[in-house]
């Protein structure tokens, strides 16, 4: 008996139906049955091309979700079923992940609520708001109870984005067949036993173009109020979901007021039916809202339509005036700045000055700090100055001259300098004078796509201009660069006359420049006690996750790791670090969150080993010539909705964990730092620690600003015969 059975149900709507089961037919799994309830011709003849892989149930034309789902949950032999309607997609091992986790799931879970990502006509891989509400679940068990976890009735209301045990499915099919997606997704909850959260993309929700689709009917915006009212009479009995629910209802119907352009007697009389469904369901001693929210509330609960039209239409003319006053501001503010920096563009190039920044003027950090320190000793006579946010103003080192972005000097500084050295890019308002030298230094080697190469991954992309980044592009003199690989990639994602520095990134020089001392100093800083093993973890950025989600569960991976192990947590800097979820996670100074530690590079010199997925920090730490492990749970999502450049599963420093259990069973062995991790570690460095041999930043102070000839620069040094800095073992011994 198969685990799961994922069931393929539909017509194929506007040619969908191929690219879902051609992700599905590339990734066979055992223990993984695909059936397909094709409707019509054209969604039988694009499922036959992958039979007998899937099984395949013709259906005729017009045939509705509810029989196409049910003809689907009939055939199938899962232990577990998955609905996936044929205009939809599943994202690359999502199946491999549902059926995985089902399989350790308590016999009392019905339902298993997944993650999913959102894809329109414009853009597809968008993250879904549900993830950090699952993620919190999550963490409270296996087995929920929704009456203790209500919230969950908020996530969307979608089949696919729940995983059903197929004898509750059976038990319940009368009401669970329904041509009303909805409210059969919003049903299972309410029959579940109990429910378990995977804050993992599971399913991509397409949305359809409304223009390609039939007119709504106006009997369909009252279904919306009889849904709610038999989702509210099934809940009657249990106050805390019945709350949730009526507050779904109130918001979805005044959503749906406020969107759907009804004719003014069609929105009149839906108006009416959710003002007495709110009347009538409205829980005892539920808290009203205040604000305008409150307003809007209280005039649907009084069937004061009038009133709530006078209320839209004042709204809307607020926020007109408001457009046009804050149009007027900007355009003064333009005004100003343009002439602030017009004259400062008049006045001749300061031969002398140098301008930095990094990360979007976080501060001093990354290549253009080391630049800026080898500068200051190569070239003492250029002045540096940051470009530095004002929050961040009061973290910068003692003396250190710096501007706020928008400042009058902010802008003169930027028109006057002959260097400007950015490891991102400057404003698109920066002009490319005679005479000044741009440097882009960038901030890790590339394994997810980047520039031109994020076009067809709309969700990695959000809406960048493509054009206006060539344009920044074309400002750039030269590209630094740690390797050819790097080199070859730039070239094609960001193709314009830069010349690329293939001198290795700067602020690796660190890597070979420290001594045993520098070595015991940070750890001694982090509390890290001689002789203890240390770990530094350190996840990427995900695209397709609204906020960031913990993919590891530290306290019991710190607990399996034992007493002599520290786990140095850092979360990626575009997690705010107040807001993250490792706050109050150490344990005995055992987990220590690094996240607001500064700089990265002292993290990697105290740590033994490092753990992460797709961070470039890798590519740095493997100058160090340490173990990696490379932890790549949803390697299938990142790969298809971010895009890379290589298969990192095949051409990894060291070993790769698919879970949990797999990075704990390598990091209590001597997997982690076996010959084969050795040899893995070796042939990475090879081919990405290819520059990166200390002087790094001299080759590039002494080819951008002192003007040498790159055959006077020093060779870089082959990998065989570079010395890294001590381990933290060696420089304890020293």
């Amino acid at each position: 008996m198969p685990d799961l059975s994922v069931i393929v149900h539909g017509p194929n709507v506007q040619d969908h139906l191929p690219a879902l089961l051609d992700t599905l037919d590339a990734h066979p799994l055992t223990g993984v049955e695909v059936i397909v309830a094709a409707v019509g011709d054209w969604a039988r003849e694009a499922a036959e091309r992958h039979a007998p892989a899937f099984t395949v149930l013709p259906l005729p034309d017009g045939a509705g979700d509810a029989a196409a789902r049910a003809a689907g949950a009939a055939r199938a032999s899962g232990r577990w079923l998955h609905f996936v309607h044929a205009k939809d997609g599943v994202p690359a091992g999502a199946p491999r992940t549902v059926a995985e986790h089902t399989a350790d799931l308590p016999g009392t879970v019905d339902v298993l609520l997944t993650d999913h990502v959102r894809s329109t006509w414009r853009a597809s891989g968008l993250p879904s708001p549900d993830g950090p509400r699952l993620a919190r679940a999550a963490g409270s068990g296996l087995a929920l109870s929704l009456d203790e976890h209500a919230a969950l009735l908020a996530t969307a209301p979608l089949l696919g984005n729940r995983a059903v045990r197929a004898a509750f499915w059976r038990a319940h099919e009368r009401l669970l067949t329904t041509d009303d997606e909805p409210f059969a997704a919003y049903t299972a909850l309410l029959l579940a036993d109990r429910v378990a959260c995977l804050p993992h993309p599971a399913y991509e929700d397409r949305r359809l173009r409304p223009e390609s689709l039939p007119p709504v009917p106006p009997e369909a915006h009252h279904a919306l109020v009889e849904r709610f009212e038999r989702l509210l009479d099934l809940s009657a009995a249990r106050p805390a979901v019945h709350a949730v629910l009526y507050d779904l209802m109130v918001r979805d119907c005044l959503r749906a007021h406020a969107r759907a352009g009804m004719p003014d007697d069609v929105a009149r009389e839906f108006f009416h039916r959710a003002s007495l469904a709110a009347r009538h369901h409205r829980p005892e001693g539920h808290r009203r809202r205040t604000g305008l929210e409150g307003v809007r509330r209280s005039l649907l609960e009084r069937d004061a339509h009038a009133e709530y039209r006078a209320l839209q239409a004042a709204n809307r003319t607020r926020r007109r005036v408001r457009s046009v006053a804050r149009a007027a501001r900007h355009r003064a503010g333009t005004r100003l700045r343009t002439l602030q920096y017009r004259r400062a563009l008049a006045e001749p190039v300061d031969q002398h000055l140098a301008v930095f920044s990094a990360y979007w003027a976080r501060g001093v950090a990354c290549n253009p700090a080391a630049i800026a320190a080898k500068l200051a000793e190569l070239a003492p006579s250029v002045r540096p100055v940051w470009v530095v946010t004002a929050a961040n103003a009061a973290l910068l080192p003692p003396g250190t001259d710096h501007v706020v972005p928008g400042t009058r000097r902010y802008w003169e500084v930027l028109a006057r300098a002959k260097y400007l050295v950015n490891n991102v890019n400057f404003p698109d308002a920066v002009v490319k004078r005679p005479g000044t030298v741009h440097l882009q230094t960038h901030h890790g080697t590339p394994l997810k796509r980047m520039g031109l190469d994020q076009m067809p991954y709309p969700a990695a992309a959000r809406g960048l201009d493509f054009q206006a980044l060539l344009e920044r592009v074309d400002r750039w003199d030269f590209g630094v660069s740690a390797n050819s690989h790097s080199t070859r990639m730039w070239q094609r994602a960001y193709p314009s006359r830069h010349v690329s520095l293939d001198h290795g990134y700067p602020r690796n020089d660190v890597f070979y420049t420290a001594g045993a001392a520098d070595v015991r100093a940070v750890r001694e800083r982090l509390g890290i006690a001689p002789g203890h093993r240390a770990i530094l973890y350190a996840p990427t950025h995900r695209d397709y996750e609204a906020g960031w989600t913990p993919r590891l569960d530290l306290a019991a991976l710190a607990d399996r790791l034992g007493e002599d192990t520290v786990l140095l947590v850092r979360a990626h800097y575009f997690y705010e670090t107040g807001a993250s979820p490792l706050t109050g996670l150490r344990r005995t100074g055992r987990i220590i969150d690094v996240s607001a530690y500064d700089p990265v590079e002292e993290l990697c010199l105290a740590a033994d080993a490092l753990v992460t997925d797709y961070s470039s920090i890798m590519f740095d730490y493997a100058n160090l010539d340490r173990p990696i492990v490379i932890h790549a749970d949803d390697w299938e999502t990142y790969r298809t909705t971010r895009g890379v450049y290589f298969d990192l599963t095949a051409e990894a420093p060291g070993p790769v964990a698919r879970d949990q259990a797999e990075l704990t069973e390598i990091l209590t062995t001597g997997a982690w730092r076996d010959e084969r991790a050795a040899k893995a570690r070796a042939a990475f460095r090879r081919r990405f620690c290819e520059y990166d041999d200390g002087r790094a930043a001299e080759r590039v102070v002494r080819r951008v600003f002192l003007g040498e000839d790159e055959r006077t620069l020093p060779p870089v040094l082959p990998v065989e015969e570079r010395t890294p800095a001590p381990s933290p073992e060696e420089a304890t011994a020293s």
